[in-house]
């Protein structure tokens, strides 16, 4: 609720599948950075991932974390190695926390700021776990 909008729907949606392997596009509140937000529609993308890492550092924290995918400029494709991240920006990060390289396969995307809701992305998240079976992309 502090950095999206979510109506009962909403949140019934995304309770289902969270954590989990689905990224859920919201309606972004005015406490989420601009940067963070899509330019012309004003959503954020919402993940709890299901990997044990991020969830012990929420559990510690205590509060939601703010992140973006590591693409490079120029590049298509994701850094998902560890070590090759180290190596490339070790300069300009604090910390680099190796669980591993992430999945090349990505979540799966549901807009929810649009009605009904849509699946932008499939991906590993099953439709079914939310009940969005007869949605189509």
């Amino acid at each position: 609720g502090r950095y999206a909008q979510l109506d009962n729907e909403q949140l019934r949606i995304v309770k289902l599948g969270v954590p989990g392997s689905y990224t859920f596009l919201l309606p972004a509140t005015r406490e989420v950075p601009r940067r963070l937000k899509h330019p012309r529609r004003r959503t954020i993308g919402v993940r709890v991932p299901d990997h044990a890492v991020v969830q012990h550092l929420l559990a510690e924290l205590g509060e939601p974390l703010l992140s973006s995918t590591l693409i490079p400029a120029g590049a298509i494709i994701p850094l998902n190695d560890p070590a090759e991240i180290r190596a490339r920006y070790q300069h300009a990060l604090d910390l680099v926390i190796d669980s591993g390289a992430c999945h090349l396969e990505p979540t799966t995307v549901v807009d929810l700021a649009v009605t009904p809701p849509a699946i932008t992305r499939l991906g590993r998240g099953d439709l079914a776990r939310l009940g969005l079976i007869e949605i189509s992309a």
